[in-house]
């Protein structure tokens, strides 16, 4: 363990900061609150030309060397070095890790891998000469539309911040502060400069702020602001957000950074909101808020308490820190990390004994859509990784089958992609989206995004495009084995085409070995194992509606699956489901109160007659509750490997915590003692064949 990943051991380093802090000058202190690229004085006008400068070459792109904060040269305190993610390491060209996206890792639902995924992130962090990590989005898509989701885990709070908080656990493991974005509610790109978002006190509390808490318990050093507001105030400016519940509430001893360039509109409102760091660069703070404590309008107190959040974390991470060189960079144990959890996070939903296909009686694959030759692994924002190489599903497949013959189509020819259907053994479809469809959006005059793809939200459908649903309309029936691999951030809907293909799989954006995972896993190489962190309901409109240019966008208690259960409708494919090539047989669960935890046992036998891991799913009922709460919710989980005709037992742990609700008007949370159903199974829907009542 670093000897800064715990609360206890960074406060051990307070003394020290204090004694330093004491001996800076107001402008010293100052100086760590802000970005060191200095664009006071410049005209409004000419910043986009230094943002675009900054930005004008491969090898000048976003983050390609960490980006420094502060620093006090004279007693030996560095600055921040900021390195972006969260699918790697931002920094560097043809050299980094590249990870499957955070929400194709989240569908793995494990959180040992997520912990060493971080471990190998923070490595390369320490390689490239950074120290921070700004890589933990764990925001929760109000709804799937929303173009930054790829980077998050899913929409299920417990299942996200279990996720978030293993990544900070393995980074900060390698002496790397992890900050944990965007606090909060940052769930819609094209509007987020301008959108106000509002919700109830329990919506607030129960859904979109647990999982910040379970990073922070885990140890994060650093929070970043996002660009929105709260409640018609700035998130950078919150002093609700950053000051009351993050620092008083929660008790948070790091510090808080803006997200880039814009996150600080006002000096005074942002450093008495409790905004510790002005970060890409000085614009608000800097000079100006230097006059601001000199002429009385922010107390040099708030000064004092962030100079001394920035040193201790950093005393606390940079002595004696590890170190590595470039070679752990895109090393092979990297890599096939990168591959392993794109094989366990691909999830196959459909299988109409069409997988896995069979070496010798596949002789010829049709493969039919642009993206099957296309290396694609995310967005073109903040979060891009530029890795060596990318398999793309062609090579990948010819890599795995090289004696399989493979008969290509675009699939813009309808008529041509029937014909080699036909004449194929088994058809595989890879369509879905790409950078241009959805990912990180910011417009500058005279381009499409300053990272040089459209992206945004996906405003029109949340379906395929109807190119490709009339490709698969019109091809799948061709070939009974046909199979449809969708590429993407967040949930697809399938109600047009579903029934047009024996076969569906989900790849998400599988990272730099993706090509090789999914080959594996169609041709039976890998078992998989993949479960959906999001629910695919039959129709878009079942879920809350969005306006993504809106100004003010109101937050419904309920989305996702428990938005389902609670109208009583019927998905698609449910929360949590993942179809396997083995058959897994659940035993009588069993649930008990411990102390303060609920623990669940059973046991979990594989009945088929492969190897294979399935995912033990524990949801708890609220229908006694008093006040309006979930059908059921996911509380725990767990990843079970199993041979043929191996049982093994499961035991979920779960906070008592976890289950209690905010009451608005006495500002307390509340457990109710009452008889909660316990669900134990393979998926939200599913679970309901095994139930245990206990009463707490």
């Amino acid at each position: 363990m670093s000897k800064a990943q715990t609360r206890e051991q960074r406060l051990a380093f307070t003394e020290e900061a204090q004694k330093i802090v004491d001996q800076l000058s107001l402008e010293e202190k100052v100086f760590l609150m802000s970005g060191n690229i200095d664009i006071q004085g410049i005209p409004p006008e000419k910043i986009s030309e230094v943002l675009g400068g900054m930005l004008a070459s491969e090898d000048a792109h976003y983050n390609a060397l960490p980006y420094d904060a502060g620093g006090i040269e004279r007693f030996g305190i560095p600055p921040m070095k900021f390195c972006d993610g969260p699918r790697g390491v931002v920094c560097g060209v043809g050299k980094t890790t590249c990870f499957p996206v955070s929400m194709a890792r989240g569908a793995s639902f494990d959180t040992t891998l997520e912990e060493e995924i971080g471990h190998a992130i923070g490595r390369e962090v320490r390689a490239y000469g950074g120290n921070l990590f700004a890589g933990v989005c764990i925001n929760l898509p109000y709804n799937p539309g929303w173009g930054r989701s790829q980077e998050s885990y899913g929409e299920e709070t417990r299942h996200i911040g279990a996720m978030g908080a293993a990544l900070v656990r393995g980074v900060q493991a390698e002496d790397v502060m992890a900050c944990v974005k965007h606090y909060a509610f940052n769930d819609m790109e094209n509007a987020r400069f301008k959108v106000s978002v509002t919700c109830d006190q329990r919506t607030e509390k129960e859904v979109y702020l647990p999982h910040f808490k379970d990073c922070l318990d885990a140890g994060a050093a650093s929070i970043m602001s996002s660009y929105n507001r709260y409640n018609g105030v700035h998130c950078g400016h919150h002093h609700y957000l950053l000051t009351e519940v993050l620092k008083e509430q929660w008790g948070f001893d790091g510090f808080v950074m803006s997200d880039f360039c814009w996150g600080v509109k006002d000096t005074v409102e942002a450093a008495n909101g409790g905004q510790d760091i002005e970060m890409l660069w000085t614009l608000e703070f800097g000079k100006k808020l230097v006059q601001a404590v000199k002429d009385g309008f922010v107390p040099e107190s708030r000064i004092n308490d962030a100079a001394l959040r920035i040193v201790r974390t950093i005393l606390a991470f940079d002595r004696d820190h590890r170190e590595y060189d470039m070679s752990v960079v895109g090393c092979q144990a990297h890599i096939d990390l990168a591959k392993r959890a794109a094989e366990e996070s691909i999830t196959l939903v459909k299988n109409q004994d069409v997988l896995p296909l069979k070496r010798g009686e596949v002789r010829k694959l049709a493969l039919i859509g642009e993206l099957a030759k296309k290396p694609n692994i995310g967005d073109y924002g903040s979060s891009r990784v530029r890795p060596a190489y990318v398999v793309t599903p062609e090579e990948g497949i010819r890599k795995v089958v090289p004696d399989v013959e493979i008969l290509y189509a675009d699939g813009s020819d309808i008529e041509e992609a029937k014909r080699i259907a036909a004449a194929a053994d088994a058809v595989v479809f890879i369509v879905g989206y790409n950078h241009d469809d959805e990912g990180e959006f910011v417009a500058m005059e005279g381009t499409e995004n300053y990272l040089g793809a459209v992206g945004g939200d996906r405003k029109q459908s949340l379906g395929l495009h109807q190119k490709d649903i009339e490709l698969l309309q019109a091809v799948g029936p061709v070939n009974p084995k046909s199979t449809a691999v969708l590429i993407g951030g967040n949930m697809i809907t399938m109600k047009e085409w579903i029934d047009s293909v024996g076969s569906v799989i989900i790849a998400y954006y599988p990272g730099m070995e993706g090509g090789t995972a999914l080959a594996e896993i169609l041709f039976g190489d890998v078992n998989p194992s993949g479960k959906l962190p999001f629910v695919v309901p039959v129709n878009e409109a079942d879920l809350p509606y969005v306006d993504w240019e809106a100004t003010d966008q109101y937050y419904e208690y309920y989305h996702g699956y428990t938005r389902l259960d609670k109208k009583n409708i019927a998905p698609l494919y449910p929360y949590g489901h993942g179809l396997s090539y083995t058959e897994f047989a659940f035993g009588t669960p069993t649930a008990a109160v411990e102390d303060d935890e609920l623990v669940v046992t059973t046991s979990v036998t594989n009945a088929g007659g492969c190897a294979g891991t399935e995912v033990v799913q524990v949801y708890v009922g609220f229908e006694h509750s008093a006040v309006d709460r979930p059908v059921k919710q996911l509380e725990g989980f767990a990843r079970v490997s199993l041979e043929p005709g191996e049982t093994k037992p499961v035991t979920i742990h779960i906070p008592l915590e976890k289950l209690r609700y905010y009451e608005p008007s006495t500002r307390t949370w509340v457990l109710e003692h009452m008889e909660y159903p316990i669900f134990v199974g393979n998926s939200e829907a599913l679970c309901s064949q095994k139930t245990v009542t206990i009463s707490i």
